[in-house]
C-alpha cells in the first residue's frame, strides 16, 4: 500500500488535528506547552507570528537541518512533510481559536486542562502511528539524527530513537526557555505542565495504541 494511500493520510489528518486541539489545550492551562510546541510558543510570544505560523517555521527548519544531516541519504519523498507541516501550523491555529473560550478559575483546573492535553496528544500520535506514512517533521529529525549518529560511531543505546529524542526535547524546552528568559523575563511557556507533558505523552501513547492501534490499522489497510 503507497504511503499516500488516502486511508493513510486520512489518519494522520485526524490524528494531526486531535493533536493541535491538545496542544491548545495545553497553551490554554498556562502552565507550559508540550515540548514540541514550547519553542513556536515562545517564538509566538515575543514576535507577530501566531502559534501556528511559528510552528510552520520551526518545523520548516526541522526539514532543512534533516537534509544538512542527511545529504545524499535524504529521501525525495520526505519533502512531503512540507505540506504536512503547513496543515499542521494552520491546525494548531485553528485549535486555539475553537478553544479561546476555554478558561480556569483554580490551580487545579489548569492540570485538568494539563491533563486534557495529554490525553488528546496521546491519542492523535496513535493515530499519526497507525497511518504509517508520512512523519511529521519532528520525529522526522529524530529518527534522521539517530540513524546518522548509528552510521557514523556504530549501534550503541545512547543512539535509538527513544534516547535521541529526550535529548532532542530537552534541547527545544532549553531553547524555548533562554528566549522567554531573555525576552520576556519570565519562563512563559515552559513551566510545570511541560515536565508533566514531557513524562506523560509517552505514558499515553502506551496506554492508548494497544487499544486504538488494531481497528485504526484494519481501517488503514481494508
Amino acid at each position: 500500500m503507497s504511503l499516500l494511500h488516502p486511508r493513510r493520510v486520512l489518519l494522520l489528518f485526524i490524528g494531526m488535528v486531535i493533536m493541535s486541539l491538545g496542544i491548545a489545550l495545553s497553551v490554554r492551562s498556562d502552565l507550559g506547552t508540550t515540548t514540541i510546541s514550547s519553542l513556536p510558543y515562545v517564538l509566538s510570544l515575543i514576535s507577530p507570528l501566531t502559534l501556528g505560523s511559528a510552528s510552520i517555521l520551526v518545523n520548516s527548519g526541522l526539514v532543512l537541518l534533516q537534509f544538512l544531516i542527511l545529504r545524499r541519504r535524504f529521501k525525495l519523498i520526505q519533502l512531503l512533510q512540507v505540506p504536512v507541516l503547513l496543515v499542521f501550523g494552520v491546525l494548531n491555529d485553528i485549535a486555539l481559536w475553537a478553544t479561546s473560550w476555554v478558561s480556569y478559575s483554580a490551580y487545579w483546573q489548569q492540570w485538568v486542562l494539563v491533563l486534557a492535553g495529554v490525553a488528546l496528544l496521546g491519542v492523535g500520535i496513535s493515530f499519526q502511528i497507525s497511518a504509517n506514512t508520512i512523519m511529521l517533521a519532528g520525529e522526522a529529525i529524530v529518527m534522521a539524527i539517530s540513524s546518522e549518529l548509528s552510521r557514523a560511531f556504530g549501534q550503541r543505546r545512547l543512539f535509538v530513537f527513544g534516547y535521541v529524542k529526550i535529548a532532542f526535547d530537552v534541547l527545544l524546552v532549553l531553547s524555548a526557555a533562554i528566549l522567554a528568559l531573555v525576552f520576556l523575563r519570565e519562563l512563559a511557556g515552559v513551566r510545570e505542565g511541560t515536565f508533566a507533558a514531557a513524562l506523560l505523552i509517552g505514558f499515553a501513547v502506551k496506554r492508548v495504541q494497544p487499544v486504538l492501534g488494531p481497528p485504526l490499522e484494519r481501517f488503514r489497510d481494508r
